[in-house]
């Protein structure tokens, strides 16, 4: 049921959400037409964020009790973190030519990001080469992920740093916001979807692999 009304959600807003976006939306004085990789940035940082803490929450539930479904989620949770970190990682430079002056700064909230996004894409080479210990390897990764999403978020409020404080949300010009959250709407959706397909994937592959390995003489 929440796979089939994500999806419906989903499905609906890749319609409505580019219509709020480049139709609706004014545009902001000093960007222009640019600051409207902003409706696809923030809610993309805000899914990586999302998928390493629910990655972390999975790969503590295989440390702890070995439980199969915890490493299911895990693993899902693991990959859309790469995709969508990804996504962050391009429409961010994009935005911040325009702002200022160049593709990339080493302020500190890009670099904790590009650090998570990197030990999102070790978690997954841990899992697929780290040999027989590669599920509690991949594991440890997630959990230091996680350490390091508290650093991504606080990190514009503790340093000084040229990247946008988080109160730029709440500051919105109310015409943006529409499709501010209509476009965060439609990006948890289909989080939401690809979670749950990807998790069921990995449960019936385990199932298959758990079928041949009982089938072995």
């Amino acid at each position: 049921m929440i796979v089939v009304l994500a999806v419906a959600i989903a499905i609906v807003g890749f319609f409505v959400a580019p219509w709020l976006v480049f139709f609706h939306a004014p545009f902001e004085a000093t960007m222009g037409f640019v600051q409207k990789i902003f409706y696809f940035h923030v809610p993309s940082a805000w899914m990586l964020l999302l998928s390493v803490f629910v990655c972390a929450g999975g790969s503590i539930a295989w440390l702890a009790r070995g439980s199969r479904r915890g490493d299911e989620l895990a693993a899902a949770a693991g990959e859309l973190a790469v995709l969508f970190g990804a996504i962050m990682l391009v429409t961010g430079p994009l935005w911040a030519r325009k702002a200022w002056g160049r593709w990339w700064v080493w302020d500190v909230r890009l670099t904790a990001s590009l650090l998570l996004w990197m030990i999102a894409v070790a978690y997954l080479f841990a899992r697929r080469y780290g040999g027989p210990a590669a599920r509690s390897l991949a594991a440890g990764l997630a959990c230091f992920g996680a350490a390091d999403v508290p650093l991504v978020y606080a990190s514009v409020a503790i340093w000084r740093t040229i990247h946008p404080k988080a109160e730029v949300v709440a500051s919105l010009d109310p015409g943006m916001r529409p499709a501010f959250w209509m476009a965060g709407l439609t990006t948890l959706a289909l989080w939401t979807a690809l979670l749950a397909l990807r998790t069921a994937q990995e449960r019936t592959r385990n199932a298959i692999e758990d079928a041949f390995a009982e089938a072995e003489p």
